[in-house]
């Protein structure tokens, strides 16, 4: 047979539909489908098969090839990747939804309305919330806690700040951590006060950094099952905004083994990347038995914290703080602590990511990492925050191919009152995010939740607008260091992903990675930029799996209950 007449009959079976379509599990079509490729390329349909994307292309392509009992018509929807949140406390989040909620509070009398009411509905052994932002309030100071010893003079009050870098403790939690005016903490701060009149030292209840450990080591644990309910119940509100991986900026062994045994029994369907605390004993753990890598759980990191937060004052900074001259931060550890630590992390084959919100935190250890990674490298250790860098010290990251995990949202959170902490002149190397991202051509975007919204499209909107949501300030803050949407995209998906060592997985939707994708309202890159944070989420889809429906709530239940 001529070859011509072979291509003929092909043509024609083809036309004609006799060719057997290859069987896949789900085809979407008629979609508007952001792929975030390395084309950025927009394509209208896609099939998946055993939880990965097999094929994208036209709707014709992709329905004429494929067949499936799922055939799901998109009717013109935007479709993305499932986001990723670079830099989240996944578990704590989950943990502190049964605790007191005072984000928001305009005034301290507004905490202690909420705490009332939280102790009169929940009457357990420790009063725990979180959330209080002095900068928020008229007074813009730190409260002190007599108000709480008088409501409270037997039952321990503990209310962390919106950063989790101070905390206001009542006498009766002072007590059972055994904190006096006396007491001596490395790397923190406990408050106190001349009365005076009669000259005595007083403890006013704020903790400053380490010093909040003192307390937090004494609160009692939660339960495995309270463990696991805070997993779910977090993985529930992540899936109901689009979130498919979260980076847990921080966790022990014992909640990973917790993790990974419910991802094994698929009640855990969330992806997640762990960052380890630096303690002995899970330093051993993961020195033994090295980097840990599975399709739902990656531990391959170490968290560590350089400084505190500049909210609280605890972010260390070369030169003095503007509203209070007198003092400039600090470190956490000695600068021993660090070059040990980073020097263990580099030669056992982890990443180092450590939490630097101040300038001279940030040099430090750009430094400190410099001297173990050389020059270019592949390694991705990360900086989380880089909040505030100094004028000289933006190469470093592109020198060493150091990784900005960054937080928008803490700047249109922060700018209120940003520039009281440390001037013009400084704010301008403060939440550059648009600088950053220059140095290395990639950047990776969190939200740092609770402290900021679990939704990232708040992330995003803060990205793209630099306002906050009622459309302030008019010109946006230091707009220089806005993101395009195109950029803004890629930081909470295949950057996000590259972050993580996990580019050729998941962060685009192309053949052979996992089929973990958004469907929204709108089409984020293209509806007005004052409307980006309204945008709701419709499903998301894990694995092809649907793990969330806002037109049905039953969809999560019976992920939790595995079925």
């Amino acid at each position: 047979m001529r070859l011509s007449h072979f291509l003929i009959i092909i043509f024609i079976l083809i036309s004609s539909g006799s060719i057997a379509q290859e069987k896949v599990d789900a085809i979407f079509h008629h979609g508007l489908i952001y792929t975030v490729d390395s084309s950025f390329s927009i394509v209208e349909a896609f099939a998946i098969n055993d939880g990965k994307i097999l094929a994208t292309g036209s709707n014709d392509s992709i329905v004429k090839k494929y067949s499936s009992s799922q055939n799901i018509d998109l009717n013109g929807k935007a479709v993305y990747p499932g986001f990723i949140d670079a830099h989240c406390h996944f578990y704590n989040y989950g943990l502190g939804l049964n605790n007191a909620d005072l984000t928001g509070t305009k005034s301290f009398k507004e905490v202690i309305d909420i705490v009332v009411k939280h102790a009169k509905e929940f009457p357990v052994e420790w009063i725990i919330g979180r959330g209080w932002d002095q900068n928020k309030w008229s007074v813009n100071e730190f409260p002190d806690k007599h108000i709480i010893d008088s409501l409270f003079p037997d039952k321990p009050v503990f209310l962390t700040r919106i950063d989790g870098h101070a905390a206001l403790a009542n006498q009766a939690a002072l007590n059972q951590a055994h904190i006096t005016a006396e007491t001596n903490v490395e790397g923190g701060i406990i408050e106190f006060k001349k009365d005076a009149k009669n000259k005595k030292v007083y403890l006013t209840g704020i903790l400053i950094d380490n010093a909040v450990d003192l307390v937090k080591k004494v609160i009692p644990q939660p339960s495995l099952f309270e463990m696991k309910e805070a997993l779910l119940k977090a993985q529930e509100n992540c899936f109901a905004v689009g979130l498919t991986t979260v980076d847990d900026a921080g966790l022990d062994k014992e909640i990973v083994h917790t993790i990974s045994d419910l991802q094994n029994k698929h009640f855990l369907r969330m992806r997640i990347y762990a960052m380890l605390n630096p303690t002995e004993e899970n330093k051993d753990f993961a020195f033994r038995f090295g980097v840990f890598d599975r399709p739902h759980l990656h531990v391959c990191s170490f968290k560590l914290f350089a400084d505190g937060s500049l909210g609280s004052r605890g972010a260390c900074l070369l030169a003095p703080y503007n509203d209070k001259p007198n003092q400039r931060g600090f470190l956490l550890h000695d600068t021993g602590y660090y070059k040990k630590l980073c020097k263990e992390i580099f030669d056992h084959g982890f990443q180092a990511n450590t939490h630097c919100i101040g300038d001279s935190a940030v040099r430090f250890i750009l430094h400190t990492y410099g001297e173990l990674l050389k020059d270019k490298n592949d390694l991705r250790w990360r900086i989380e925050h880089a909040q505030i860098v100094n004028e000289n010290d933006f190469y470093l990251f592109g020198k060493y191919s150091i990784i900005p995990s960054v937080q928008p949202a803490h700047a249109t959170s922060d700018m209120y009152w940003a520039k009281d902490r440390i001037g013009t002149e400084r704010l301008k190397g403060g939440y550059a995010i648009q600088r950053l991202l220059k140095e290395n051509g990639y950047i990776a975007d969190g939200s740092d939740f609770p402290v900021e919204s679990i939704n990232p499209l708040f992330g995003f909107y803060a990205a793209v607008r630099r306002k906050d949501q009622i459309n302030y300030p008019k010109e946006g803050f230091q707009i220089e260091n806005k993101l395009s949407r195109v950029e803004a995209l890629k930081a909470m998906t295949i950057w996000a992903a590259y972050s993580n060592f996990e580019e050729k997985v998941k962060g685009s939707l192309e053949p052979g990675k996992y089929a973990d994708f958004v469907i929204l309202e709108n089409d984020i890159m293209k509806i007005n930029e004052r409307d980006l944070y309204k945008v709701k989420v419709l499903q998301t889809y894990i694995d092809g799996i649907l793990v969330y429906d806002k037109d049905n709530p039953s969809i999560a239940e019976r992920a939790r209950n595995n079925k």
